[in-house]
């Protein structure tokens, strides 16, 4: 084999007065990975190895939340939609980044909290298939949830026996946001798992013992909404006011901005919980008329993409547009095209081993010292 030996260096074709621009693109990360070995940790294996495509975005994503968003003066909210209860996210994620200080206040769909109850009652959902004939389904009284599988009777129907005689308690019979109605629900979540002798099985349980209210911007839309409906018929008082979440949620956002701190958002999946939680910017901003410049980090997780519709409006730099994310931070948002349920164990895994516990903030208890933030606010620009 003849001995070929590499040039030290091409002369370059371009002028020399290009070099400093050139550079600018060319000094990122070389990809050269080493050969992986078995032994590496999660942390080590994305710093390492995810350095392209969406690999290298949920690396940007993984450092963007655990660097900046994680530190003490940022609050962060996360929205849930998609079935992520149902298919164990929230014990295995949502749960850890409250107890570790890492999420704030909560925004979801009333589907992933409503499930979440099934597993504060110990009530078990299997592993399936998503390749079964659902008329027999139907027929044995089988739900499927995609490739989640539960038992009709004695999961759903017992779920939403209990899930009634809560809500007919005292406590229910007003008029609430449903960060009033999801801690009351947490706080019986908390005593089932008591009784159940499980540890950190519900959501709503360990929002309700660290304080980090739940939002649902559709509280109708789901089972826990269905039963208040049917209690309505029967007399009950209890009536669920968005308004209130409109107002409690923006309230978190300019306690934090007026505070001279930061905000960020880690949205797992679009939908309803998405654009209720960003649209706390525009709140501010169209309704209060206060002058801010939007959320400081966006962080998302979607299989959705804007030119069909599924992502309009909420892509990072559409939503600059409308005042929900600052346009001096957008190298500070990331979207990651990744199945949430794919994307979100191993931000989790990576933010527990990289960051140190954050103190909770306990939003749900200054509620009412927020609100009055707000409404002092409110007549300050709208006389």
């Amino acid at each position: 084999m003849a001995k070929i030996i590499l040039p030290r260096k091409f002369v370059s074709q371009y002028p020399h007065k290009f070099a400093l621009g050139k550079k600018r693109y060319l000094s990122g990360q070389r990809i050269l990975p080493k050969p992986l070995t078995g032994k590496e940790s999660l942390p080590e294996l994305i710093d390492g190895v995810f350095l392209a495509y969406n690999a290298a975005r949920l690396q940007e994503a993984c450092r963007l939340f655990s660097e900046k968003m994680l530190r003490a003066d940022v609050t962060v909210g996360m929205s849930l939609a998609g079935a992520l209860t149902p298919a164990g996210l929230g014990a295995s994620c949502v749960i850890p980044l409250i107890k570790a200080g890492f999420v704030d206040w909560i925004v979801s769909t009333g589907a992933n909290l409503y499930h979440d109850m099934h597993h504060a009652m110990n009530l078990p959902l299997y592993r399936g298939s998503p390749f079964v004939r659902d008329p027999e389904l139907r027929r044995l009284g089988v739900v499927r949830i995609y490739d989640v599988l539960l038992d009709y009777n004695d999961v759903l129907m017992r779920t939403d026996d209990v899930l009634r005689r809560i809500l007919a308690q005292r406590e229910f019979q007003k008029e609430m946001g449903t960060a009033e109605l999801h801690w009351l629900l947490g706080k019986y979540c908390a005593e089932f798992e008591r009784q159940t002798k499980l540890t950190d099985a519900s959501v709503l349980a360990a929002a309700y013992r660290a304080g980090v209210p739940c939002f649902c911007p559709s509280p109708g839309d789901s089972t826990i909404g269905m039963n208040v409906a049917g209690l309505e018929l029967r007399g009950s008082k209890l009536r669920v006011n968005p308004s209130i979440d409109v107002n409690q949620t923006t309230a978190i956002v300019l306690d934090a901005q007026q505070r001279g701190r930061k905000t960020g958002v880690v949205l797992c999946g679009g939908g309803s919980p998405k654009n209720f939680t960003l649209q706390t910017e525009p709140q501010i901003q169209e309704v209060l008329r206060i002058k801010e410049f939007g959320h400081e980090y966006f962080l998302q997780m979607t299989d959705a993409r804007p030119d069909t519709g599924g992502l309009s409006g909420a892509t990072p730099h559409e939503a600059v547009s409308w005042g929900k994310v600052d346009p001096r931070q957008l190298p500070d948002a990331i979207v990651c095209y990744i199945d949430s349920t794919v994307a979100l164990p191993l931000l989790t895994q990576y933010a527990l081993a990289r960051r140190k516990r954050r103190p909770l903030k306990r939003l749900y208890g200054r509620l009412p010292e927020l609100m009055q933030r707000l409404t002092r606010e409110y007549f300050k620009h709208n006389k």
